[in-house]
């Protein structure tokens, strides 16, 4: 199945599905704040990232970055995760789910599109349908929680509602779509990070529907490798 990655997913009322994705887009600056985003593009600056060319802007990932590990490795000490709601297409209809985009901060300073190639995307296992969080979905909460030696501590947390809707984005990313096509995953843009972007040994983040009182939520171990010269 080259280029493709079947993921085992599991939904409350449908117990465990399998879908297979083909395709793995990760929005960036896909905020509606602009205020929001040049913080966010300040942060990244500190560590040495360049402001892109354009904003919003998509990132084609290999399919088969995508998973649902509870642990990942990556090379060396310069990674960290940030919290995303993610989309996913299928021919029953779209699904939405929490993710997060791990990303390699060293090499993002020289090259963000090669950055997003160098760590695994990790999403939660369980998902929702859309249709059941389309009309509150603006009320959805991302948080995320890095973890290391000095304890658990609070990284990410916002409402979707800063994010373009996926009406809106779908467009943008694939071809003036409607809806998500079949086989897709879209990641919708992460949130500055509380105190700034760093590394941990854990990162945890959940996607809170305070309407219908229910959570996605996930964590995973950062394993480094070595980097040798």
């Amino acid at each position: 199945m080259a280029g493709k990655i079947s993921l085992g997913l599991r939904m409350a009322e449908a117990g465990d599905i399998d879908i297979v994705i083909e395709n793995l887009i990760i929005g960036g600056l896909t905020g509606r704040d602009r205020e929001a985003i040049e913080a966010h593009l300040a942060e990244l600056a500190e560590i040495g990232v360049e402001r892109p060319s354009s904003i919003p802007l998509f990132y084609r990932v290999a399919a088969d970055m995508l998973s649902t590990a509870d642990d990942i490795q990556v090379l060396g000490e310069e990674t960290s995760g940030e919290v995303e709601f993610v989309l996913l297409g299928t021919g029953e209809g779209m699904l939405v789910g929490a993710g997060s985009d791990h990303t390699d901060r060293k090499v993002e300073a020289y090259s963000v599109p090669v950055s997003k190639q160098m760590c695994a995307k990790v999403v939660a296992p369980e998902v929702w349908r859309y249709d059941e969080v389309a009309d509150h979905f603006e009320q959805l909460i991302l948080r995320s929680w890095a973890v290391d030696a000095a304890g658990k501590r609070l990284y990410q947390e916002g409402a979707v509602s800063g994010f373009l809707s996926p009406g809106e984005v779908i467009p943008l990313c694939c071809d003036g779509a409607d809806t998500l096509p079949p086989g897709t995953a879209l990641y919708g843009g992460t949130l500055a990070a509380i105190g700034g972007v760093k590394p941990a040994d854990r990162f945890e983040f959940e996607l809170d529907d305070p309407v219908l009182g229910r959570t996605i939520s996930h964590g995973y171990d950062v394993s480094p490798l070595p980097v040798v010269t």
